[in-house]
């Protein structure tokens, strides 16, 4: 869904938007993609007094929350196996980055079954740590009640853990994310627009730029046309062309605009041959089946069915330090696998090691979502922030001003090896016995986890390969 760019509330506050962008890619390895959050920011009512200038790194859409409305993150612990094939995780110590990753993987839950809700018999793709990362960095000119419902919202009970504890759990997941390999390709930024007039206060760029290595870029937004392509032309390169257009109808009464965009590129640690890809049905529903191209793979794979979700789980690995997670629903049980799906079985389902034989067949794939955070965000308990009663008066205090959008737009290829994986050779050994069978032809959910940072990077459904 798209978001418009309509301000909420009175007319007195300036408006501070918040867009986020993500991009994925993968040969059945994820070619390249790409997240996005953008967050406006405007004045709550009235006149906009002035705009500043000054240079920030990232994707920061408005004033907001931009990129992610919060980051879905799994802790992977050891396990054996109780019933259903689920393995059970241990404890480890507690840390704040530690924290934030378990933190982050509830609040990415929680959204996605709201996501769910509001995309019925459609694609979901989105970044949950994207979304997460902006919402922190949003946190950091928050003040008062504004602030303590951000930070509780994304599950932190602060009189428990600091702010400054929060923020250095999400600078370690930061540093964490910046991979690159010729066969990983792994990166997060956050960019701040923000109006040439606009006078910011000086701890919220010095923490922006120290914890979330933010850059800034001063902007003229009463030429909102002009001001909307360089965003998109922005976001479009930081994310490989995969994410475009993740702004429209830019309010030119626009102060602010975060942008955070997290790209990741993985070549399957067992790559398909292209030559075993045969058109196929895909039943999108009882009444609905499309025809896909069917890539096909006989090798050794974690694949198991966990009688708790009634469905199959596969597990397939990316080279370097990433997961794929596929979860195939029994027939007539896909809601019942959205409705009990949890971190603590994705946590069991990381641990496991057994691999066996089997025949897999997977749709190629192109899909994208975008979303309109801020009605989501409202429903997990994020308001203030949208409302003249906002205080974000750390990021400024020459006006007041409140989040009028919060948009993230998420892109996902799935194709046999990846982008960079052509001429690459892959021998495996596979075990002289009946090869089990798993054919996604119908909807399923996948996550896509980093043992870097124990969370997981995207998390979505697909319902129709063909929706693009």
């Amino acid at each position: 869904m798209e978001g418009g760019s309509k301000r909420a509330g009175s007319a007195h506050l300036p408006a501070c938007h918040f867009a986020n962008a993500v991009g994925v890619g993968a040969g059945l390895g994820v070619p390249g993609s790409g997240a996005e959050l953008s967050a406006f920011l405007h004045p709550p009512n009235g006149s906009l007094s002035g705009r500043s200038s000054s240079k920030m790194a990232s994707s920061f859409y408005g004033v907001l929350f931009v990129v992610g409305l919060c980051a879905a993150i799994c802790c992977v612990p050891p396990s054996n196996s109780p019933r259903g094939g689920c393995p059970r995780p241990s404890s480890t110590k507690s840390t704040p980055a530690s924290q934030v990753s378990s933190n982050n993987a509830n609040f990415a839950f929680r959204l996605y079954r709201r996501l769910l809700a509001e995309s019925p018999g459609q694609n979901v793709i989105f970044s949950p740590v994207s979304i997460s990362t902006s919402l922190a960095m949003l946190s950091l000119g928050a003040r008062s009640a504004t602030k303590t419902q951000v930070l509780e919202s994304l599950g932190f009970n602060i009189t428990v853990i600091s702010e400054a504890s929060i923020h250095r759990g999400f600078q370690d997941l930061l540093l964490s994310l910046q991979v690159s390999s010729s066969d990983l390709g792994l990166r997060m930024g956050s960019t701040l627009f923000i109006s040439q007039d606009l006078q910011l206060q000086a701890p919220f760029l010095a923490d922006l730029r120290r914890l979330y290595e933010t850059t800034v870029f001063p902007m003229d937004f009463s030429d909102s046309v002009v001001a909307q392509q360089r965003i998109n032309s922005y976001v479009k390169r930081e994310t490989r062309g995969k994410v475009v257009d993740v702004v429209h109808d830019l309010d030119p009464l626009t102060t602010m605009v975060l942008v955070n965009h997290i790209f990741f590129k993985g070549k399957w640690e067992k790559p398909f041959e292209p030559e075993n890809t045969k058109e196929e049905d895909f039943h999108v529903d009882a009444t609905t089946t499309v025809r896909v191209p069917m890539m096909s793979r006989l090798g050794m794979y974690v694949k198991f069915h966990c009688s708790t979700l009634a469905s199959t789980v596969l597990r397939m690995d990316y080279k370097g330090n990433a997961t794929a997670l596929f979860l195939l629903p029994d027939e007539g049980k896909l809601q019942h696998l959205e409705d009990t799906l949890t971190t603590e079985l994705i946590a069991k389902f990381l641990a496991k090691s057994s691999f066996r034989s089997v025949r897999v067949r997977f749709p190629k794939l192109s899909i994208s979502g975008t979303y309109d955070l801020k009605p989501l965000l409202g429903k997990l308990g994020i308001t203030q922030v949208f409302s003249d009663n906002a205080d974000l008066s750390g990021i400024t205090e020459q006006e007041p001003l409140k989040v009028s959008q919060a948009l993230h737009k998420a892109v996902l290829t799935i194709d046999e090896r990846g982008t960079e994986a052509a001429g690459a050779t892959f021998v495996e050994y596979v075990l002289y016995s009946m090869p089990q069978r798993v054919t996604f032809d119908r909807p399923f959910l996948f996550v896509i986890y980093s043992h870097e940072i124990k969370s997981p990077l995207f998390v979505g459904k697909v319902v129709d390969p063909t929706q693009h």
